[in-house]
């Protein structure tokens, strides 16, 4: 398996997965400019990471990689306990990272650039950390009696832990989270976690 990702984006997911997984993989790194070389667009004519490449073809979008990851590997538990409700229940949880976290941060990100009215853009980030922190408040009842987000370690839970490291450098408000607090300090002691990040070269 191959995995091409930018420090510290969403591929990071995977990166984490990978590890948990103890899987033999290359990753592969690449700037922001490399994305629309054609060399990378030969991998996905989409120019986006997270892409895997596995035996030949070519895995894209987190929900994709992570739903083969955790087929592949199921001795690592990464859809709960085996059951119907367990499996839907993290799926649920990836979903809500992937479908409504995620996008909420898209303003941040350049994608109201195109506005050209600073007063719009900076009214558009405003409306996205508004959103972003009710989200978070969400998980973080979520996360109430639990150290994982269905209760064992998943998918979602490297998922929701690389969207908490967006939330510093965008300025989005955490203060008074206290479980997401703990759910975060318990994910950077992870020894996959943390080789994940060593490896993206980041802290």
């Amino acid at each position: 398996m191959k995995l091409y990702y930018m420090p510290g984006a969403c591929p990071l997911v995977a990166h984490i997965t990978l590890e948990w997984a103890g899987a033999t993989y290359e990753a592969v790194r690449l700037s922001h400019a490399e994305l629309k070389a054609p060399e990378f667009l030969a991998v996905n004519p989409l120019g986006a990471v997270p892409a895997l490449e596995v035996d030949g073809r070519v895995l894209t979008q987190n929900t994709g990689i992570l739903a083969y990851l955790s087929a592949t590997f199921p001795e690592a538990k990464f859809e709960g306990d085996g059951s119907a409700l367990s499996r839907a229940e993290v799926w649920s949880w990836l979903g809500f990272c992937n479908s409504d976290v995620h996008p909420a941060f898209k303003p941040m990100f350049g994608a109201t650039s195109y506005l050209e009215d600073e007063q719009a853009i900076t009214k558009s980030k405003d409306e996205a950390r508004r959103r972003l922190r009710g989200l978070f408040e969400y998980a973080d009842k979520g996360l109430t009696g639990r150290d994982w987000l269905a209760g064992t370690r998943s998918v979602a839970d490297a998922y929701l832990y690389v969207l908490l490291r967006w939330s510093g450098p965008t300025n989005v408000d955490l203060s008074g989270l206290d479980q997401l607090a703990r759910f975060r300090a318990k994910m950077e002691a992870d020894p996959g976690v943390q080789r994940a990040l060593a490896a993206q070269g980041i802290s």
